[in-house]
């Protein structure tokens, strides 16, 4: 068997590894700790990103290894790099408990990389929840009072209903079509789908990903947990766990040619509910984590827009705008961290005066919610137009209406926070906000990544067509 194909993730098994050893004993300090996790995530990226063209066909067909999973392997040591590098000060988190959150981390980010792989039923189950339990323990984990174990329940009761679902849903497609091969079903095509148990089978298959998507209905859980868990557990959640889900619903709906009439219909459904309640939600948040929140039930929305095309265009723009939103998203948690600094909860009136506490966090910040709204020549505004765009072709117009109304409502709430940051004064004198020469490097590296994203895509557009390519 090719190895070295699977060689992301064999490096990422290797770091679980060493963490799970600096967990059992006693673990070096954390600023000692943080740096050398840093290291591993600065490798993993390297890592993933020279295995990028590696293919293959592993483990008796059930692995599949190609630029479309290799892709989104990439993006997901990106997103755990990232998150790392907001775990300088971690002090939501116990000290004695640093080497488990580091490892849970991984652990993670290892489960996605099997997941978007995956072209057997069972894998592809497993996958998710070892992608899954880390989640559920990381958010609890949290110091402080029992709001985080509110947040953390919810969260299991949740996902393991949405497991449930899923399971059950496996268990039919089998019963349709007598394979756990995906890519054996993927040849029935729009068969599979034609018979009741085949489409209630994938509807309850996809559950499981429109949970970790947070789209309607099975959004309930975001902005509890959100607001609940550590703000950089919050972060990882809400960028790195979406480009999964993200990578796995555009894999599943290739694999079988495409929304049929009654697959679009509830998709179409699900994408309308999302956008509308996801943005008229973010209307009357104060937290800012509540916020962003139902900001992500609409950007999901926004992704099944894309991904009701069924075509190359589609598939491409969503796979350029989950690269994109996890940038954005980023960006945007990167701030509530460095501001709210001591862990707590970051409201939208806390950002008063931001501009002239930190000048480089306040233009992240602006740039990262016009992202979010689509206002260009950011690189959300791109992701949006591509994603528009082949909805547009494949004749979804009154779909594509709706989103740019939704579009304009978001607006609204978005400028509410540039508004704070740099309109409201606090009604207190605050100190200027310290960032380390590293911190600076990032936030200047994300802004420029979201104005180059913007102004000049092709590249990372041509890179999502041809991972999209492997699908069709």
């Amino acid at each position: 068997m090719n190895w070295e194909a699977c060689t992301p993730e064999l490096f990422f098994l290797l770091a679980a590894a060493l963490l799970f050893l600096a967990a059992m004993l006693k673990g070096p300090r954390p600023r000692r700790l943080h740096r050398f996790v840093l290291l591993i995530a600065a490798l993993g990226v390297l890592v993933t990103v020279a295995a990028v063209r590696r293919e293959g066909l592993l483990f008796a067909g059930v692995y599949r290894v190609d630029l479309f999973s290799q892709v989104f392997k990439a993006l997901f040591a990106c997103g755990f790099f990232l998150t790392v590098c907001a775990c300088s000060d971690l002090n939501t988190i116990r000290e004695t408990r640093h080497a488990e959150f580091y490892f849970l981390l991984v652990t993670s980010t290892l489960g996605m990389m099997i997941l978007v792989s995956s072209v057997h039923l069972l894998v592809l189950y497993l996958a998710l929840e070892l992608t899954s339990y880390p989640l559920y323990v990381l958010v609890p984990l949290r110091k402080g009072e029992g709001v985080h174990v509110e947040a953390g329940i919810k969260y299991f009761l949740v996902g393991i209903s949405c497991s449930a679902l899923m399971l059950f849903g496996l268990a039919l497609l089998f019963g349709a079509v007598g394979t756990t091969s995906l890519l054996e079903m993927g040849r029935l095509g729009p068969l599979l789908i034609a018979t009741p148990i085949g489409f209630i089978g994938l509807m309850f298959t996809l559950s499981g990903f429109f949970f970790k998507l947070a789209l309607f209905p099975f959004h309930v859980w975001a902005p509890g947990v959100y607001q609940g868990a550590a703000n950089q557990v919050t972060t990882y959640i809400a960028t790195t766990t979406k480009v999964a889900a993200i990578a796995i619903l555009v894999r599943m709906v290739a694999l079988i040619g495409g929304p049929d009439i009654h697959l679009g219909l509830v998709l179409q459904g699900m994408a309308l509910a999302s956008m509308t309640l996801g943005n008229l939600a973010a209307i009357i948040q104060k937290d800012m984590k509540r916020l962003l929140a139902y900001s992500a039930v609409a950007q999901g929305g926004y992704v099944l827009v894309g991904i009701l095309s069924g075509n190359l265009s589609g598939y491409a723009g969503a796979i350029f705008y989950a690269a994109a939103y996890l940038v954005t998203s980023f960006t945007c948690f990167l701030v509530v961290v460095k501001v709210a600094s001591d862990g707590s909860n970051l409201q939208i009136a806390q950002l008063a005066g931001l501009h002239r506490r930190s000048p480089l966090l306040a233009t992240a910040l602006m740039l990262g919610v016009f992202s979010l709204g689509g206002i260009p020549p950011t690189i959300g505004f791109t992701g949006k137009f591509f994603l528009f765009t082949a909805a547009m072709k494949s004749g979804h117009f009154f779909l594509v209406l709706t989103a740019m109304a939704n579009v304009a409502v978001s607006l609204y709430y978005y400028a509410l926070i540039v508004k704070a940051a740099y309109v409201l004064e606090p009604d207190e004198n605050l100190p200027p906000i310290f960032l380390s020469v590293p911190a600076k490097l990032l936030t200047t590296t994300l802004i420029l990544l979201i104005l180059m994203g913007g102004l000049f895509p092709q590249y990372l557009y041509e890179a999502a067509r041809a991972a999209a390519r492997v699908l069709l």
